[in-house]
This record gives C-alpha cells, structure tokens and sequence, in this order.
C-alpha cells in the first residue's frame, strides 16, 4: 500500500460517505419530528403538543438520540462546507451556464445555498422553541383531566408554581392534574410574527429541494443504487420528503398565523 494514500473518511469518498449516512440519520429524524409535531394541530389547548414536548426532552433515550442529532447536524454541514470548498478550488472558473443545466439540475447545483438557508432556520427555531423551553420564559399551564368523563380544565397562569424540572402529574381522587411549561402557546405567540412564518415557508421550500436531490444521492453514495429499487428511492425522495414533510411542516406556522386573526 502506497504511504501517500489516505484513510477513507480522510478522502472525498469518505467525507461523501459521512454525509450520506448522518443525512438519512437526519431524514429520519423529520419523519418522527413531524409525527410528535402533529399534535399542534390538536383542537385541546396543547395538552398533547405540551406532553409530548415533555416527553422528547426528559425521556433518557430521546435525550441520547437528540445529542446525535445535533453532531448530525454539524458533521452534515462541516464536511458539505468542505467539499464545495474543494470542489470549487478544483474548478476555479466554474460551470458554464449552458452545460451546468443540461448536466445536472438546479437543486444539485446549490446544494450549499439550500443548506445554508437550513442552517439559518435551524438556529432561528432553536432559538425560538428549544432554548425558550428548557432556559427562557416560557409560560406554565395546568391541565385538571376527570378520568371517568375525560372533561379537561385548563389554568394558563403565571401563578402556577414552577417545578424543578418543568412538570408535575399528580392522580387523586379521579382527577389527573399536570403541571407544565406551556410550548404550545409559545408557538402560537412565536408563529404570530409574519417574518419568522415567512422564514419557515422558505425554509421548507429549501429543504425540499435539498431532500429531493439528497436522499437518492445519499443511496448512491452508499452503493443501494440498483435499477431495481432506484424507481422506489427517487419517488420516496420526491413525494415524502421533497413535497409531503415540507408541506406539512410549512402549514404549522400558517395555522397558527391566520388563526391568530
């Protein structure tokens, strides 16, 4: 073996390799982060949005899972700043304009840009939801569920005394009292604010171009690219994560803005 050569993830394959799989890690990650987000849409004043919440950042496996998301997170977008660095230094006049579009499409030609616009919407809903959550001042609720009719009560006050660690449920006598910080209104307020909704919109728009180019490269990289299954790989990426997750996640901030009218 020759002592120039490199070690895999030392080389452009390997750093593609790391993308491809942190990606699909990512990917997935949308997929369960949407199903927990759904509860939004729930017509009971966030008890269930409020609970899961709860539940996605004390549940110690989640917790686990959640520190991978963001050395995800990172690692993606470090070793992609790499490579369009290098590809460019590679190529330092560039693509013509006539052949860059008859040889590859938009999205995969601004790849960067679509993740750079991800970044910043990434750190603006960190922000705006997990910091305010777990560090800001996020509002408290308590919610006083009868068992046997299920008739739930709500208290939004600031007087609800704050437990130490955000949550209280407390079963007695046929009631069920939780105690809670409230992030379903955090987000009602939050998506009150037309330019933040704007950001999400585009945001979304971006991260559907990003997947649609993304999830079938992410297969080809990592050799699943047989003729048999590339049909089912690029409808996956086309329809699930480039249009269905996108939408879904856009009409969140939609609902809340217009309902706030």
């Amino acid at each position: 073996m020759s002592s120039k050569s490199k070690p895999l993830f030392n080389s452009s394959i390997g750093k593609k390799l790391i993308m491809s799989l942190t990606g699909l890690f990512l990917c997935t990650f949308l997929i369960v982060h949407l199903i927990g987000n759904l509860q939004l849409f729930k017509n009971d004043e966030g008890y269930a949005f409020n609970n899961y919440a709860y539940f996605m950042t004390h549940f110690a496996p989640i917790k686990i899972v959640s520190y991978l998301l963001y050395a995800s997170v990172i690692i993606h977008a470090v070793y992609a700043l790499v490579l369009t660095l290098k590809n460019k230094a590679a190529r330092p006049v560039g693509y013509d304009q006539g052949s860059g579009n008859v040889n590859s499409k938009w999205n995969s030609r601004n790849m960067g840009i679509l993740g750079t616009v991800i970044l910043v919407f990434l750190a603006t809903h960190m922000q705006n939801f997990w910091y305010q959550y777990k560090f800001g001042s996020t509002p408290y609720i308590e919610y006083t569920t009868d068992l046997l009719t299920e008739n739930r009560q709500t208290v939004a006050s600031d007087d609800i005394p704050a437990t130490y660690n955000g949550y209280k449920k407390i079963e007695n006598e046929g009631l069920e009292i939780i105690q809670t910080k409230d992030l379903y209104k955090q987000v009602a307020y939050t998506f009150q604010n037309p330019f933040i909704v704007l950001l999400y919109v585009v945001a979304m728009a971006a991260l559907a171009f990003h997947l649609i180019h993304g999830f079938q490269s992410a297969f080809q990289t990592i050799g699943f690219n047989h003729r048999r299954y590339i049909g089912i790989i690029r409808s996956i990426g086309i329809w699930v994560f480039g249009v269905i997750i996108p939408i879904a996640f856009a009409a969140m901030p939609l609902y809340f803005y217009f309902k706030s009218f």
